[in-house]
């Protein structure tokens, strides 16, 4: 762990121009020449007596989205570059996007129903939960959890998290509309600045503050802002309100998360019908999103039989792995594959899917031989089980690309010639399901597009829902097994590269407009919320 003395960041003047540290230090020193507990309590949506200002020696603050709890992010194995980006900005839903909408956090796992009962066991930094629980004991430190989530949108479900663990803080401080002094902060960055100048002003005789925080740009930003704040503590102009304190900010590793797709794709939907509604009633466009009616399209890489990652896995250790020259396995130079059988390089037409059962068909396959092309492409044969079964692919043999070299194109695996039999200890046999391999992007909606707007398949789900079940009530399960099935999503989305290939040509939907569709999509969602 650094101190932040040895962080300062060399661009701190450009910083502050961005607006991110908070340079009205001096200012409020004048406004505001002594700060209470009553009045740090403000910041707190919860009710609870603060220790004296003489018992703290130590502050610890703990930032909670992918620090102390693994958030869900969007999954870049679902939607495109842009949409990442897109889902993730305040002003692009008229409600404001992926980390201003409590319901994405409470889809986390099962749901909060289910996940608060179990203290929403698998989502926790374990580690920093460790390190929560030895601070609570520290009869010296005061505990803080900090977060620009909306105290208005999450107050509630963040208390709930929280509470589910036993985990007990002095503070828990979500961002509000409004700060204690009537401020209002135009980002999490100034929210949080003012907040921890209050809370170190408050207790001015701690020796200590640690700030756990997994975002780069934040790391840098508070270090900044401790450093400001230790100059201008130590400056003769202005009598210091309190001596320089400790300060280090603790940067905790970055992972990644994520919902079920079908549960992440059906949430997003949801977010586009609030956004959609409110667009057009213009006094409900909460952020001023400058967007008018989304949509989710898709873009359709090619049909395969697609591999489950579990069975992926065992092809990579079982088949490509003894096949690698030694070393290359441990390289950056070996792009894994092994997630399909290739049908046709483009979105099947029904004569093709025809042939090989339509989507959502499974069928079993048997590796039956190994080769590898200019050691660049590595490929297993296969063969359907059992033989007889009727399948099709547009290379000249049925075949699974296991890895290639970065740079080398997957479709030269249609030229090997030469392939080494398997023994029969070797040729384990794994199931594919028909799909398309595909990646969804939410953008405006445009009438003259055609099948690449997803309201077919959610029209098409919807008549599923109700022709398989006879009109009963429609189960979560039943949503998953339908998406799946169309969209091709859950464990089927797996990163290839199949060269360029032609978008999906647009042809007319059934549903005519978006807004049918969307209802489709409501419907099942209302079903599975009963």
């Amino acid at each position: 762990m650094k101190s932040a003395r040895a962080v300062v960041a060399a661009n701190h003047s450009a910083a502050m121009a961005r607006g991110q540290p908070n340079g009205s230090l001096a200012q409020d020193y004048q406004r505001s020449p002594s700060r209470t507990i009553t009045g740090l309590r403000r910041w707190s949506i919860i009710n609870r007596d603060l220790p004296p200002v003489s018992h703290v020696k130590a502050i610890h603050v703990y930032d909670f989205d992918n620090t102390l709890f693994h958030s869900p992010l969007p999954n870049p194995q679902l939607w495109n570059g842009p949409t990442i980006g897109f889902l993730q900005a305040y002003e692009s839903f008229a409600k404001g996007g992926w980390w201003h909408d409590p319901n994405l956090l409470a889809a986390t796992g099962e749901g909060a129903e289910k996940e608060e009962l179990r203290g929403w066991e698998g989502w926790w930094n374990e580690e920093i939960v460790q390190l929560v629980k030895l601070s609570m004991q520290q009869k010296d430190a005061l505990t803080v959890l900090l977060t620009g989530r909306s105290e208005g949108g999450f107050a509630s479900l963040i208390r709930r998290i929280v509470d589910s663990r036993k985990l007990e803080f002095d503070l828990i401080c979500l961002k509000p509309e409004v700060g204690p002094n009537s401020e209002r902060f135009s980002t999490t960055m100034e929210f949080k600045q003012s907040f921890l100048e209050d809370l170190i002003l408050t207790y001015n005789q701690a020796d200590e503050i640690r700030v756990y925080e997994d975002r780069v740009k934040h790391v840098k930003h508070f270090r900044e802002f401790f450093e400001q704040l230790n100059r201008r503590f130590q400056t003769a102009q202005n009598p210091s309100p309190r001596k320089a304190v400790n300060a280090e900010v603790i940067q905790v590793a970055e992972g990644a998360v994520f919902l079920s797709p079908v549960i992440e794709t059906a949430e997003v939907q949801r977010m586009i019908n609030s956004h959609n509604d409110a667009v057009r009633n213009r006094s409900a466009n909460g952020t001023k999103s400058p967007y008018g009616p989304l949509c989710i399209k898709r873009t359709i890489f090619y049909t395969g039989y697609l591999i489950s990652n579990v069975d992926s896995s065992r092809l990579i250790s079982q088949t490509l792995n003894p096949m690698l020259p030694s070393g290359l396995a441990e390289s950056n130079d070996l792009k894994y594959m092994a997630n399909s059988i290739l049908i046709t390089p483009r979105p099947a037409p029904r004569s093709i899917l025809d042939k090989v059962g339509g989507l959502g068909k499974k069928l079993k396959w048997k590796v039956t031989g190994t080769a590898v092309f200019e050691h660049r492409v590595w490929a297993a044969r296969l063969t359907p089980v059992p033989a007889t079964e009727k399948y099709y692919t547009e290379n000249p043999q049925p075949v699974v690309v296991l890895a290639v070299r970065k740079g080398a194109r997957p479709i030269d695996a249609g030229k090997i010639q030469n392939w080494h039999p398997v023994s029969a200890d070797k040729a384990f046999t794994f199931e594919t399901v028909v799909g398309e391999k595909m990646v969804l992007r939410v953008e405006e909606q445009n009438p003259h597009e055609g099948d690449k707007i997803v309201t077919k398949t959610l029209h098409t789900m919807a008549k599923k829902a109700r022709h398989q079940e006879g009109q009963q009530p429609i189960t979560h399960g039943m949503v998953a097994a339908i998406m799946t099935t169309d969209l091709a999503v859950a464990d089927h989305i797996v990163d290839v590269d199949v060269g360029p290939v032609p978008e999906a040509e647009a042809t007319q939907t059934e549903a005519g407009n978006v807004g049918e569709a969307v209802g489709a999509m409501l419907d099942l969602r209302k079903a599975t919320d009963r």
